[in-house]
């Protein structure tokens, strides 16, 4: 996978996360730069951490999956990018945070938007080393860490109209590179 996937990975990832901190900046809007910080490292932490964890057990069993790998990744990444899509057609939210944010329930939402990267980090065992799995981490966590910082600002001053617009786009991200790999070891390899 080239640097670019692993950063629309990260972007695709960084989606809910993205929609909670925009949520978060239009709720708490004392105090945004704390906040930001407190999102962006949180939810930075956790994007990362998580397709590292799904790596560790993914490149247990990689040599039992190799010859499936395309179809995992396909698998995995179309639902995921499937479940975005249709809770952000639905309308639905996944977090409604009010008050002041603290620290428990910053790591719940930092746990419940990263759920979605433990699933990729198990596709990515069969398809990176152990090296470029920790680079395409630490850059799936630098990338959301932006992103969550930036949404609390664009929270703060826009509202929700992103909201759910961003976890459409996050979502059809995912999908496609699912097909991408899909496509691309079933053809091309």
């Amino acid at each position: 996978m080239t640097f670019y996937e692993i950063f629309l990975i990260g972007i695709g990832l960084s989606a809910d996360a993205f929609a909670v901190s925009v949520t978060n900046g239009m709720c708490r809007r004392e105090n945004a730069l704390k906040t930001a910080l407190m999102c962006g490292l949180c939810f930075g932490a956790f994007q990362g951490l998580m397709p590292t964890f799904g790596y560790a057990l993914g490149s247990t069993f990689a040599r039992y999956i190799e010859r499936f790998d395309h179809i995992i990744a396909l698998i995995l990444l179309g639902y995921i990018g499937g479940k975005m899509v249709f809770d952000s057609l639905k309308g639905g939210e996944d977090s409604q945070p009010a008050g002041r944010l603290g620290l428990g329930e910053l790591i719940v939402q930092g746990v419940a938007t990263s759920i979605d990267a433990l699933a990729v980090g198990v596709s990515l065992a069969a398809l990176l080393d152990w090296q470029k799995m920790l680079i395409s981490a630490l850059l799936i966590a630098a990338t959301t860490f932006v992103i969550a910082f930036a949404g609390v600002f664009i929270g703060k001053k826009s509202g929700d109209f992103l909201n759910n617009k961003a976890q459409l786009v996050g979502g059809l991200i995912l999908i496609g590179i699912g097909v991408k790999i899909f496509v691309e070891h079933t053809f091309f390899s």
